[in-house]
Parts: structure tokens; C-alpha cells; sequence
């Protein structure tokens, strides 16, 4: 590969009317991520000496959401390819090479730009596709096998429409070359456009080899236009996560119906069942099961837990061998000790419980701490919010709540508390005590409750 230093230009500044949507086109996600978040991380790979993205429509938005050190050029007028690239040359040195990428373009691979760059040189890099149905995309133009030019599909005849190689839009060009190539690129054209792909010919004009490299696959250079194409790309990507957990000894009960949004640590023999999304860091340590349906988001499951059908866990930590779920919710700042039951319908919220502690049923328990071998019953809930502040409620260890129990918070229990079932707990509580906070249950001798009349 020549060692001329690198630069790459990203260009994202389309509206991307055919996505029906008031999100910029290239914000649209892939795998959890912006498509141009994807496409910036993939031309930093190839440690370039600058990344400049030329933005547009939505710019707010993009500079909002992806939090990426490049330079970011303003393109306020949309006058095609061409013109995006020219207004980026004060970031571009007049020695080297420029990469041009596209925000829409998600999935193309390190690999992939790799070879493209090893093929041009200090020339021109060209990366092509062959396609069945050409369609719409520009046409390489070959003379004696050399490419000397690119015919847009609405400039080209009917020989130039029959041709099947195609452009992707990928270049490598030669930075000595750019400015004045682009300072020359005309509009008189069926867009009305400067397109950059009117570089080929200039390149031949004046004696600048191009170097034609075909993508192993399409969808390594398929750009994304609606929403079927970015669904079609988004099944793509989430089957090669797939293969490769698969590879790595993740057991996919079925690849097919399995989403990885963000990024997985596993440890050995780890299970997954149907319907799983994971979304953001997640870690899962050995001998984890995650049932099918669960929703898991930036969170750690160390080793032996086990993740019940239709559970929803994010921003929380679960130690060793827990049981979570059916139907459980963790919340953010839930940390979970080693062998902790989490129950049906039961709600956790910035809380600690230690050691062996469980929630089997029907809970929520909120901005609480909670000791080891502590067990509570269905129906309990912390009552931590007063309407404008939320405060916390404490419990020891080994103590026993029984079923329905309010806990207004602040609130403490000691060691070894036991609340009867039924009761309204206000005040904290000492160690080794028995506590019932409930009406004395009344009949009412000779009552006779109200019928309707008979008619």
C-alpha cells in the first residue's frame, strides 16, 4: 500500500426524501448506531491523518447525535457529488490521497477500502459492482478494459444502460489532482449537478490510471434510500453478528430472530433464546441463559444467572446466579447480588439487594437497599416519591416482608425485622422486631348490604 497519507471525506449532507421521515437520512440506525456513525468508525480504522463529513440537511441533528472528533463541513447548497467534495478541499493538503465515503452507505467493510487503497496507489481508486438490474445507478464505461468514464443513468443511452458494471460512488483520488479537477467539473447535465464521477474522465485527460476494484458482495457498498433497503442492510448486519457469536460458541436458538444493537461480551456457554434484543454494552459470563423475548440494555449478567421469558433489563448489574423473571423489570442503577430472585411483575429502580435476597412476585422496590437473605412478599411496593422529591428506603439483612406491605420512604428496617402481611410501614424499625401497621379488622353485626330493586 503506498505510504502517501491518507484523508477521507464522508459525504452526508442528502435530505433522503424517499425516507418519508423528519430524521436525516443518514441518522437512520444500523445495528443501533447511525448510518454515518458506522461509516465515520469505519474510515478511522484505516487511521487516516483527517475525516472531514460534509453535512446538510439536519446538520443540527447530526452534530447532536454522533459525537465524533472530525471536522465538519457545512455544504448549504445541495449541488451534488462533485460540489460536496470541493467545498471540503481547505481540509484537504494539496500531497496525498482522499477516500470519498457516504454517510448511507453502512456496511462497508475495513477489508474492503483496504484493498481499494492498495489498488489506486497514488492514482485513482474506483470501487465497482456488478449488479443483475443496473438500474438507476451510474454505468462504468470501459475502453479496451481500461475505465475511462461513468455515465449517470439519466445521461446514458440505451447501450450505456445495458452495461451491469456499476458505480458505488467509492473513490481514492490523488490530492495534486483534486482542486483542479473539481474547480473544472461543468453542470450540463441531466441533474443540473457537479458529479463527482465526472473525475473519471478527467483522470484519463490527463493520464491518471484508474484502478477498478468490485466489491466482494453488494450490500458492502449498498447505499440506503428508504426504509426497505435500510431494513434489507439492517438483516444483513444482524445476520453476520449472528454467524460470528455463533463462531465464537454463543448458543442462537435461532440466528433468525436474534438483534444486536450495540455490542456483546460473552463468557463460554452462554444461551439465547428466540426474540432476544441486546442493545448498547452488554456483558454475559458463562453459563447464562436469556429466555426468549427479553429486552436486555447496557447491563452485566455475571456467570450461572438466568434471564426468564418477556424480562426487561437496563442499566443494571446482576451478580452470580440469580433467577430473573418471567415478566421482570430492572431498571437503571439495579445491582444485584450473587443468587438474588427476581420475580413476576416485579419492578426494581436505582436498589442494591445483597446476597440471596428475593422479590418473587408482584414488587417494586425503588430507590431502596436491600441486605442479604432478605425476602419480600407479593404485593410490596416502596413508596419513595412524595411528589417532588424521591427518597430512599433501607432494609437489613435477613428480614421478612410480608405480602402487601407499603414502605413509605425514608424509612429503615434492621436485621432481622419481620413486617406482617397488610401493613403501612412509616417509621423505621430496630433490630429483631415483629411489626404490624394495620387496621383492626370490624364486622359490622346486623348490616344488610344494598340490592338493586327486582323489576
Amino acid at each position: 500500500m503506498s505510504q502517501s497519507s491518507l484523508h477521507v471525506v464522508i459525504l452526508a449532507a442528502g435530505k433522503g426524501t424517499r425516507m418519508y421521515s423528519k430524521l436525516p437520512k443518514v441518522l437512520h440506525q444500523i445495528g443501533g448506531e447511525p448510518m454515518v456513525q458506522r461509516v465515520i468508525d469505519t474510515a478511522r480504522s484505516l487511521n487516516p491523518e483527517s475525516i472531514s463529513v460534509v453535512i446538510g440537511h439536519g446538520k443540527e441533528a447530526v452534530l447532536a447525535q454522533v459525537k465524533r472528533d472530525v471536522n465538519w463541513v457545512e455544504q448549504n447548497e445541495q449541488l451534488g457529488t462533485g460540489h460536496a467534495v470541493k467545498i471540503a478541499l481547505p481540509h484537504l493538503p494539496e500531497e496525498g490521497r482522499t477516500l470519498v465515503l457516504y454517510g448511507d452507505v453502512p456496511l462497508t467493510d475495513t477489508a474492503t477500502l483496504e484493498a481499494l487503497l492498495e489498488a489506486a496507489g497514488d492514482e485513482v481508486g474506483l470501487l465497482t459492482d456488478v449488479l443483475d438490474d443496473p438500474t438507476g445507478y451510474g454505468r462504468i464505461i470501459r475502453d479496451n478494459g481500461k475505465v475511462v468514464a461513468i455515465v449517470e443513468e439519466k445521461d446514458a443511452d440505451a447501450a450505456q444502460k445495458a452495461i451491469q458494471e456499476t458505480n458505488t460512488g467509492i473513490l481514492v483520488l490523488p490530492n495534486a489532482k483534486l482542486a483542479g479537477w473539481l474547480n473544472s467539473l461543468q453542470s450540463n447535465n441531466a441533474q443540473g449537478e457537479y458529479y463527482l464521477t465526472d473525475l473519471i474522465a478527467l483522470a484519463n485527460r490527463d493520464g491518471i490510471a484508474v484502478h477498478p476494484v468490485q466489491v466482494a458482495a453488494s450490500y458492502l457498498a449498498a447505499g440506503v434510500n428508504n426504509k426497505v433497503q435500510l431494513a434489507e442492510l439492517e438483516r444483513i448486519f444482524q445476520k453476520q453478528q449472528a454467524q460470528a457469536l455463533l463462531k465464537a460458541g454463543v448458543t442462537l436458538r435461532d440466528p433468525d430472530r436474534f438483534d444486536l444493537r450495540g455490542r456483546l461480551k460473552h463468557g463460554q456457554d452462554v444461551v439465547i433464546d428466540v426474540n432476544v434484543v441486546l442493545e448498547g454494552e452488554v456483558e454475559l459470563g458463562d453459563d447464562v441463559e436469556i429466555g426468549a423475548n427479553c429486552i436486555i440494555r447496557n447491563a452485566t449478567i455475571a456467570s450461572g444467572s438466568k434471564i426468564a421469558p418477556f424480562s426487561h433489563l437496563e442499566g443494571c448489574e446482576v451478580g452470580e446466579d440469580a433467577r430473573i423473571g418471567p415478566f421482570a423489570r430492572l431498571r437503571a442503577n439495579t445491582k444485584l447480588g450473587n443468587g438474588v430472585h427476581i420475580g413476576n411483575f416485579v419492578e426494581t429502580k436505582n436498589t442494591t439487594m445483597g446476597n440471596g435476597s428475593k422479590a418473587n412476585h408482584l414488587t417494586y422496590l425503588g430507590d431502596s437497599e436491600v441486605g442479604s437473605q432478605t425476602n419480600i412478599g407479593a404485593g410490596t411496593i416502596t413508596a419513595n416519591y412524595d411528589g417532588v422529591n424521591k427518597h430512599r428506603t433501607k432494609i437489613g439483612d435477613d428480614v421478612r416482608i410480608g405480602s402487601n406491605v407499603v414502605l413509605v420512604a425514608p424509612v429503615s428496617l434492621g436485621n432481622k425485622v419481620t413486617v406482617g402481611a397488610g401493613s403501612s410501614i412509616t417509621k423505621s424499625c430496630e433490630d429483631n422486631t415483629l411489626v404490624l401497621a394495620r387496621a383492626r379488622q370490624t364486622v359490622i353485626e346486623d348490616w344488610i348490604r344494598p340490592e338493586k330493586n327486582q323489576k
